[in-house]
Order: C-alpha cells, then structure tokens, then sequence
C-alpha cells in the first residue's frame, strides 16, 4: 500500500482542489503570513454559527470541538459550518493550521516530503467520493449492493466523514515513501493527531485501516489515545 493512495486505498484526487502543493523546501517562506491569516480566520470562527450554520463549537459541546466525534452513529448536522484554511495543499480547519504545518514542517526535518492529499470536504464532494467508489467495485464486476458495501468499508457516508469536519488530513509523501506512515505514528501525537482508523479496529470505527488518516484531538488527548492504544470512539466511551 503506498504512501501515494489515499481515502481508502485507491489513488484519488481532491474534487476540484488542488496538488500537491508546496514542498519542503518552500514552507519556511510562507510560514509567517500563513500563521497570521490562520489567525485571521480562526479569530472570525464564532461567528459562523450566526449565519444560521452549526458551528463546531457548538457540535462539540460536551467535549469541546477538537473531540466532536464523527461516525456512521454520530453524524454531522446538514447545517454544519466551520472556518477553513489551506495547510500543506489542501484546506482544514483553521483552529489546526498552526498544529498540522508544526507537524509537516517535522517530518521534512526527519526526511519526508509530506502533504496533505485530502483535507476538508464538502458534504458534495464526500457523495462524489462515495459514488467513484462504488462505481470502481461495479466495474470490476460486483453488483450494486455489493459495491455499496464493499465502498462502505473505505469511504463514510456523507455527513458521517470527519473530512466534513475539517479536523481530519490523509498524509501522503511526494516521494510516495512509506516511512512517512510510520514516522507519523510515532510522533503525531506530539502535534495533536492520531492514527484515526488503527488496524484490527474496523469493529469499532467502522472504516478500514488507513495508515494515512489522522485526526486532530488536541496533544493532551492524543497522547493519552496514542499510548493507550486505543480508538477515538473507546476514548469518549462511545466504543
């Protein structure tokens, strides 16, 4: 499995998005005004919910909005809204931006060239996701309920995909290295993130491994999920 697929194991693009974006050797030079356009828009995150959209605050009341959990039983509201800005080639939640760009710029210095293959989504583009997949099992000969299933096991029904949420990054490495998968799982905790679907826990999350999908909970609670071992799902005692 290379480091080049990412959103379930098929190589995939960004629905009217973006590359790669830019590599190592160019972040430092954008750092500065990234980090205070990230500002910028996280300052203005309170007022989304005035527009009549639920805000990620208020999703994530009980837990607060870096613990909003996302799955097949706990999906976001159709009026959900969040602030977003582009880190690493693609677009998330502007409350991370600092966080995820601290984690890139890390893995270049360990000799990675990471970035993000997919970020945020809309709740569209998660349905196109959904329905490119079924269409690749259909045409390798399943039927269309088989299809549907077996997309179910790689890509979250619209409005039960962390993407939607804008928290959740698949990592790739330009240079397609593997490494990148296991250099994250021992250091993205450090940053905030975890390893959102860990193997041999589909029973729990409800999506297949992905060595490529992490999540931001905040670098307190990742550490804790991190050396425990467990799920998101386990952690909120939603397992």
């Amino acid at each position: 499995m290379g480091a080049r697929w990412g959103t379930g194991g098929r190589r995939t693009h960004r629905i009217g998005g973006r590359g790669p974006g830019i590599g190592c050797g160019a972040v430092f030079a954008v750092l500065i005004a990234a980090l205070l356009f990230a500002g910028a828009l996280a300052a203005l995150g309170a007022a989304r919910g005035a527009d009549g959209g639920a805000d990620a605050d208020a999703v994530g009341a009980d837990g607060g909005w870096s613990l909003v959990l996302v799955n097949a039983t706990h999906p976001l509201p159709d009026d959900f809204a969040v602030d977003t800005v582009e880190v690493g080639g693609d677009l998330v939640d502007a409350r991370i931006a600092g966080d995820l760009r601290a984690l890139l710029d890390a893995a270049c210095e360990a000799g990675y060239d990471p970035f993000v293959r997919s970020g945020f989504r809309t709740r569209g583009e998660q349905q196109a996701i959904l329905a490119d997949r079924i269409a690749g099992y259909e045409a390798e000969g399943y039927g269309p309920e088989e299809a549907r299933r077996l997309a179910g096991e790689w890509v979250a029904q619209p409005g039960t995909s962390e993407h939607e949420l804008g928290l959740a990054v698949d990592l790739n490495d330009r240079a397609d290295s593997d490494g990148l998968y296991a250099w994250l799982s021992s250091h993205a905790a450090d940053f905030g993130f975890i390893q959102r679907y860990p193997d041999g826990t589909a029973a729990i999350t409800g999506i297949a491994h992905e060595p490529w999908h992490y999540r931001y909970v905040g670098v307190e609670a990742a550490r804790e999920i991190s050396s425990r071992g467990i799920t998101l799902e386990e952690y909120l005692g939603a397992a």
